[in-house]
């Protein structure tokens, strides 16, 4: 019979990338994560001797616990998440399940980490559009949901990189930008090695209305006609990010279930009377 406390790697999958996705916490010994070095979206790396330490973050959220096999590590760390009142599970399997089931594993040294924020710190051009939107959606969907976001003039982007260490993104000349005719997101996609059917999708629309390539996918128009509005809606870039973070959370439930779906009017049942 299957604990009332584990999460299957489908389930989990389901919910990576989506608003509801628990906090997911990779409790790995150093030498197995040092074996394969690779995380599943959005897992934060943490000893699982000091697992009730991440309770008061962890509060009022729901939390998966994932070590190599989904054996004793696991299992007893989120035992001890539950004592503090935390809704804990673990992943059944651990990361050889997911491993097995084909499912994405992000290089764990793409992963830009800050010493002093304690979550990833990232810079760009302020007033974003589209690509400065999609980016950060993807990482906090995807990679860290914790990120943070600087927007500053785009005189300024790299000298703030330098006196604060936060990753430069979306500008000329560095590692997080675009390449040939391909746009930011497609490149983290890419190298956060994301091959997740829906994302890809994603991508080409993004790649299309953020390099106007309306050819590309019929959506990229209306992407660029959403962009632009937030744009015109929002004086905050933080304020604009938020509301875009719907947006696209929108653009991939649709890529992930509805590309199948129509909509017309009159509907049949009217046809029908």
């Amino acid at each position: 019979m299957a604990s009332p406390n584990t999460i299957t790697p489908a389930q989990l999958t389901r919910l990576i990338g989506t608003p509801d996705a628990p906090m997911l916490i990779d409790i790995c010994i150093d030498d197995d994560f040092k074996a394969d070095p690779r995380v599943i979206p959005t897992a934060l790396r943490h000893s699982f001797a000091t697992i009730t330490d991440l309770a008061p973050a962890l509060s009022g959220k729901r939390a998966v616990v994932i070590c190599q096999k989904g054996r004793k590590l696991s299992q007893g760390a989120a035992a001890l998440l539950r004592t503090k009142g935390i809704q804990a599970e673990y992943l059944e399997g651990g990361n050889f399940a997911w491993r097995d089931a084909g499912l994405p594993l992000i290089p764990a040294d793409k992963i830009p980490t800050h010493p002093h924020h304690g979550t990833t710190l990232w810079v760009t051009r302020h007033r974003p559009k589209i690509d400065r939107i999609a980016c950060p959606w993807l990482i906090r969907r995807f990679v860290d949901p914790n990120a943070q976001f600087l927007f500053v003039s785009p005189s300024e982007v790299m000298n703030v990189a330098d006196r604060f260490g936060a990753t430069p993104f979306d500008v000329e000349g560095v590692f997080w930008s675009h390449r040939g005719d391909t746009c930011t997101f497609d490149t983290m996609v890419d190298e956060f090695a994301l091959d997740i059917p829906a994302l890809k999708h994603l991508a080409t629309i993004v790649r299309g209305a953020d390099t106007n390539r309306h050819d590309l996918a019929p959506e990229c128009a209306g992407l660029l006609a959403a962009s632009l509005g937030l744009s015109r809606m929002y004086r905050d870039d933080l304020e604009q990010l938020d509301a875009g973070l719907s947006l696209y959370d929108a653009f991939y439930r649709w890529s992930r279930d509805a590309t199948n779906e129509s909509h017309d009017w009159p509907t049949s049942q009217n046809q029908k009377a």
